[in-house]
């Protein structure tokens, strides 16, 4: 007997069996870091798994992951934004597998029509044609060099570039230009461009991040499934660190309550790798973001949940988010403080960010393009 996806106009964003609404089902999040997979909020129907009669929920399959083809009409996206270090960025690829459950990304796949929640890391996009747009975007007779971040909003160096390398295309790019970047990244396989890194970071022109947060595997393989494991990310910051490219430990996010107790022993670990810079953000939970990391937190952690939630209002002014400038990164009030002040002791005590490096844009210069005509001059 087959198990029956119902569309329910407005019937809420569980998934459920009669009328018990279950938070997920094991066949689906085995290996996935969102417990259940809310309907975008832009569409105004609601699937739910309601099982016949005759336990045909078993019969579910195990989630795949999915890649679909996105041809944008420009690369570089671009920013105002006052407390972040850059004002523009690439993203090769369109949603992440990595799976982290508090990811600020998830919302973007909603103008997809897909869920936040498993689709967002399981219904993956990527750009063929992002080194072609981006060596036409930097020709272009106006344009200005200045750092671009690769993995702003989802990670480069996620599975699936092993297989379709358009990171490594886009930097290819990038060093045929002169033209500075920075990585952030969960991912260890950033090691596999260390020879176009190496050389560009020789002239000044790349920083890589790499986030860690948290140094138990047990609370990574839960909160962050398929990212590089923080022994691997940390042993990569080592890596790069010996092989003179500026890295920087990223706490990304702080978790009130959750992983607000490892602050110094990550700094610690990140200074014996030899990183210079670290820096941290606090937990942000916009739009879709709310709902499937409190599934997650729920089930995964129910002694801590209340608590977690508690410490998150506390820094967010008394809701789960803030989206407002100036807080939205570091969060307000005493805890948050506390939290700040923690990380600013701990970096002074152990000799990071006494200088920051700070990438060269002296050196752009655009290359001969074929058809282009040369000069004369």
């Amino acid at each position: 007997m087959a198990t029956i996806l119902e569309m329910r106009p407005g019937s809420g964003t569980g998934i459920g069996t009669g009328g018990a609404k279950l938070t997920s089902l094991p066949q689906l999040e085995r290996g996935r870091g969102a417990r259940s997979n809310p309907a975008p909020r832009y569409d105004q129907n609601t699937a739910e798994f309601v099982d016949d009669g005759w336990q045909s929920l078993a019969e579910v399959p195990r989630l795949k992951t999915e890649i679909f083809t996105e041809q944008p009409k420009t690369i570089i996206s671009r920013n105002t934004s006052p407390d972040i270090s850059f004002d523009r960025s690439i993203n090769p690829y369109r949603g992440c597998e990595h799976g982290c459950v508090y990811c600020y990304a998830r919302p973007s796949h909603a103008y997809m029509g897909l869920s936040p929640g498993l689709d967002f890391e399981s219904k993956l996009f990527i750009k063929p044609n992002a080194a072609a747009l981006l060596r036409e975007e930097l020709t272009a007779t106006n344009y200005k060099p200045a750092v671009i971040a690769l993995g702003a909003n989802t990670d480069p160096y996620q599975p699936i570039e092993r297989d379709y390398r358009i990171t490594r295309q886009v930097i290819e790019v990038l060093r045929e230009f002169n033209h500075p970047f920075g990585i952030v990244t969960k991912s260890a396989n950033v090691l596999r461009d260390l020879d176009l890194l190496q050389p560009m970071a020789e002239k000044g022109l790349v920083k890589v991040a790499i986030s860690v947060t948290t140094l138990d595997p047990a609370l990574a393989r839960s909160m962050e499934p398929r990212a590089s494991t923080p022994m691997k990310r940390m042993a990569a910051l080592e890596l790069l660190s010996k092989a003179g490219i500026p890295t920087v430990v990223m706490i990304g996010p702080v978790i009130p309550g959750l992983n607000d107790s490892e602050i110094e022993n990550i700094l610690k670990a990140a200074r014996n790798a030899g990183v210079k810079e670290a820096g941290y953000t606090m937990l942000r939970l916009p739009l879709e973001v709310k709902e499937v990391f409190k599934d997650w937190l729920e089930k995964d952690y129910p002694d801590r949940a209340a608590k977690v939630m508690s410490l998150v209002r506390s820094v967010r002014g008394g809701k789960e988010n803030d989206p407002n400038f100036g807080t939205r990164m570091g969060g307000q009030g005493p805890y948050a403080w506390a939290i700040g002040r923690r990380f600013q002791l701990a970096s002074e005590r152990l000799g990071l960010n006494t200088a920051r490096v700070k990438l060269r844009t002296d050196l752009f210069t655009k290359p001969p393009q074929k058809g282009e005509q040369m000069s004369l001059i």
